[in-house]
Parts: structure tokens; C-alpha cells; sequence
């Protein structure tokens, strides 16, 4: 979730889910002095949750700031959102603190991280032409990263297992071929999928397994506020995994919002190896190496990711992610073509943009 400034917004009256949720803070308003009449949206999300910013004050004795409310309908995850909380925080990472929860009605009540996101940040910078400041950021981001991975141990949090990946990764033939593209995969597309599906997952399961955050991405990343030393604050963690190490790595730097050229890339990448062996991570200790899980997990994400930008616009109506899919089809392609094993799948998605750019991207 990204939480930029509050805006005024005029609620639908019949959205009953909204009246409850004011309902339940009201339970909590003198502890936490809120305010109801402040109750605006603070940001939209993928998935079904909601969050709304409103005046209020985490303890007695603090000055009054603001604070967040989190609708998240069941099934949403918010057992998962504290328990990962707690994993973060004692990892020394900054997240939200939770104030008050209610699992059954998916109600939560969580401190403000404020409005300064690293995607703003950061488009700031590339516009601004100011790479010692993006170096800066993610230099944070990845050293939060490794405080988090260090403290990971088996059986805590779901594997990222070769189930999980080939179901992610299912989204693509399903959503962005069939319906985006309404195009039928034929036996010879469905063979060259399961090949590449194989190698990637392979290359997964091969690498060291560490706590992974899956959403790791500056659009999920707050700027602490001066003089705060845990920067940055880390948000939308609840479907964290237990599973490769170079994943969260990958989904920083190659995100849906920010492109960066290979030369920072490389610069990130580097600094976050040699960080992560002198802390003493598992990571591979030769960077080519390193580089190559690194690149092969990516494209894992970004293969998921086509799929699941689609399944969102046509499902759920949210058609804003679609203007994105150009980019990654521009990660995949630019690693497919990089490695001998997945040229094959690189001429493939030469073959479907080329579709693609016939249907559009905009709706």
C-alpha cells in the first residue's frame, strides 16, 4: 500500500462496509483521540483492501497526528499483516505498529508512516538527475533487506514452493494469452511454457531460502522521517514467504513504476552482495552467479506479473495496472534473451506484443 497526502472525498452512503469500519473506530475513539469527520482515503490498493487516514494520536501524552484505518474484507490477510509485523519489527525494520485489530470483521488500526513514498522519492531524483540521492534510498532499502533476511528460519511463514511458483506463473497463459489476448495456447506454446516454467522453478528452488517480503518495491516503501535511522518504512508485507534469496533484490530494482539503466542496476545489486556475504547471508559468492538467480527470479516475477495485472483489470474492474505491461515485457524479454536456455520464450513474447500492440493497452 502507498499512502499519499488525504484528500477529501465525497463516500458512497451505501458502501456498508465503510459504516461499520466507522462504527468500530468510534469504539476506539477516546483511547486514541480520533476523529471521524477527518475519515478520508489514504490510498487504493490491488487487492480488496482499503485505507483511510484520519486525525488521532497512537498513545496518551503524544502530539495529535494521524493514524490509519485498514478495511480488509475477510479473506484479506490481516492475522498475517500483525503476525508479519511483529517478524519486521523485531528485525529492527520499520512498519506500522497495529493499535487495535478485528480478524473477524478484517478492521484494523495501525500508526501513520506518513506521505513521503520512495516512488516519489525517486521519480524526484530520475527527474532531478540526482543519482547520489536514489543510490541513497535504495542503499536503505536493501540494507532494511538483509536486517530482515538474517533473521529467518524454516517453518514460520509459507514456502514459496515449486506449487506456489507454477501457480503464479499459470497466470500468464490464463489471463494475459487467453483473455487479454484471446488467443488460444496450442500445444507448441503450452510445451514451450512448461519448459521455461521448469528451468525457473529449478533455479528457485536452488537457491538459498530466506524470509521474503514477495512486494518489496518502492511504491511499498515510505521515507522515514528525519532523524529516524530505520529507513525506509516498509508496507504491504502481509503475504510475505519463505523463499529465494535474490527475490525481494529483483522486485526492488525492477519494479512496475521505476525503470533504472543497467549501470545502476548493477551498482545496487553489487552493493547489496557484498553486504549480504559480509553479514553472512547465503548468497552465491560468485556474482555472476548471483546475478543469474537473481535474473531468472525476476523473470518469474515478471511473468506472474503480466498475468496478474490482467486478472485484475478484467476480474476486478481496476484497469489503471494495464499501462504497465509494456515494461515487463520489456524485463522479460531483455533477460529471456540474455540466457540460451530462454530464447525460446524470449521469441515468444516477440510473437505476443507484437499481438499485444494490436489489442492496446488502454481500455
Amino acid at each position: 500500500m502507498t499512502l499519499p497526502p488525504a484528500k477529501n472525498a465525497t463516500q458512497d452512503s451505501s458502501d456498508s462496509r465503510l459504516e461499520l469500519l466507522k462504527v468500530w473506530l468510534n469504539a476506539h475513539a477516546a483511547r486514541y483521540a480520533l476523529d471521524l469527520g477527518t475519515l478520508a482515503p489514504a490510498s487504493s490498493d490491488a487487492s480488496f483492501r482499503r485505507y483511510f487516514r484520519l486525525a488521532g494520536k497512537a498513545a496518551e501524552g503524544e502530539s495529535a497526528g494521524t493514524l490509519i484505518a485498514v478495511d480488509a474484507p475477510p479473506p484479506e490477510k490481516c492475522r498475517e499483516f500483525v503476525q508479519i509485523a511483529q517478524l519486521l519489527e523485531a528485525a529492527n525494520v520499520q512498519v506500522p505498529r497495529v493499535l487495535e485489530v478485528d480478524f473477524d470483521a478484517g478492521f484494523m488500526l495501525v500508526t501513520d508512516l506518513g506521505t513521503d513514498s520512495y516512488l516519489g522519492a525517486l521519480t524526484e531524483a530520475q527527474n532531478g538527475d540526482d543519482p547520489h540521492r536514489a543510490r541513497s534510498l535504495m542503499r536503505d532499502a536493501l540494507d532494511a533487506l538483509i536486517r530482515w533476511q538474517l533473521t529467518s528460519r524454516e517453518d514460520v511463514l509459507p514456502p514459496f514452493d515449486e506449487a506456489f511458483l507454477r501457480r503464479e506463473m499459470e497466470l500468464l497463459p490464463e489471463w494475459f494469452i487467453g483473455r487479454h489476448l484471446g488467443r488460444e495456447v496450442d500445444d507448441k506454446t503450452r510445451a514451450l511454457l512448461d519448459r521455461t516454467f521448469a528451468l525457473l522453478i529449478a533455479s528457485a528452488r536452488a537457491q538459498p531460502q530466506v524470509f521474503m517480503l514477495r512486494d518489496f518495491m518502492p511504491r511499498n516503501l515510505m521515507v522515514a522521517a528525519a532523524p529516524n535511522p530505520l529507513n525506509p518504512g516498509v508496507l504491504d508485507f502481509q503475504d510475505a514467504v519463505y523463499g529465494p534469496i535474490t527475490y525481494d533484490v529483483a522486485s526492488l530494482l525492477r519494479d512496475a513504476f521505476l525503470s533504472w539503466d543497467e549501470e545502476f542496476e548493477l551498482d545496487c545489486f553489487v552493493y547489496y552482495w557484498e553486504r549480504a556475504k559480509k553479514a553472512g547471508l547465503p548468497v552465491d559468492p560468485d556474482f555472476g552467479e548471483f546475478y543469474r538467480q537473481l535474473e531468472w527470479i525476476g523473470l518469474q516475477r515478471h511473468i506472474k506479473v503480466l498475468g496478474l495485472f490482467c486478472r485484475i483489470n478484467y476480474r476486478d474492474s481496476k484497469p489503471h495496472y494495464m499501462k504497465d505491461l509494456p515494461r515487463f515485457i520489456g524485463y522479460a524479454r531483455k533477460v529471456a534473451e540474455r540466457y540460451a536456455p530462454l530464447r525460446p520464450f524470449a521469441k515468444l513474447l516477440d510473437e505476443l506484443e507484437g499481438r499485444a500492440n494490436e489489442v492496446g493497452y488502454t481500455f
